[in-house]
């Protein structure tokens, strides 16, 4: 009996359904928020391109790769057939794109940035991590609307 209860671990669909975990909006804001940061890569490429780590050579294609990338995303986010694999895919932008979001917090403490771009720089990093999730969540979502 005891490993049975051990083993049975509901998913985090379960948890929601059951009103016991936080759920995470759904994909249309997520959409836009992509929609919008891929856009601002390549209208504005400046900022974004002072975070691409130097080992990574020129930043600015790597700028403009990201900013197709985000778009791509929420284009995906917002096609139901498309869904599951865009949450997937956002997911993986978000923890691809983390070594940038190391390196703004880096200089920003290195250098002579004020403290607020300080602190956002560095309260970035774990913001990081419910995007993951948000990401995820939308991915499952979206295969558990494809099995109805």
């Amino acid at each position: 009996m005891i490993h049975a209860v051990a083993a049975y671990r509901p998913s985090g669909a379960a948890w929601e359904a059951a009103g016991m975990a936080p759920r995470l909006p759904g994909w249309t804001p997520l959409s836009l928020l992509l929609a919008a940061a891929g856009v601002l890569h390549l209208v504005k490429p400046d900022p974004f391109a002072s975070i691409v780590p130097s080992q990574l050579g020129d930043p600015v294609p790597w700028v403009y790769a990201s900013g197709v990338a985000e778009i791509a995303c929420a284009a995906g986010l917002a096609v139901a057939r498309t869904r599951r694999f865009a949450g997937l895919a956002t997911a993986a932008l978000f923890v691809a794109v983390f070594p940038a979001n190391v390196q703004m917090a880096v200089t920003a403490v290195r250098t002579d940035a004020s403290t607020l771009t300080q602190v956002i720089a560095l309260a970035r990093l774990p913001l990081q991590v419910p995007l993951v999730f948000w990401a995820l969540a939308v991915r499952r979502r979206a295969a558990g609307a494809q099995r109805v």
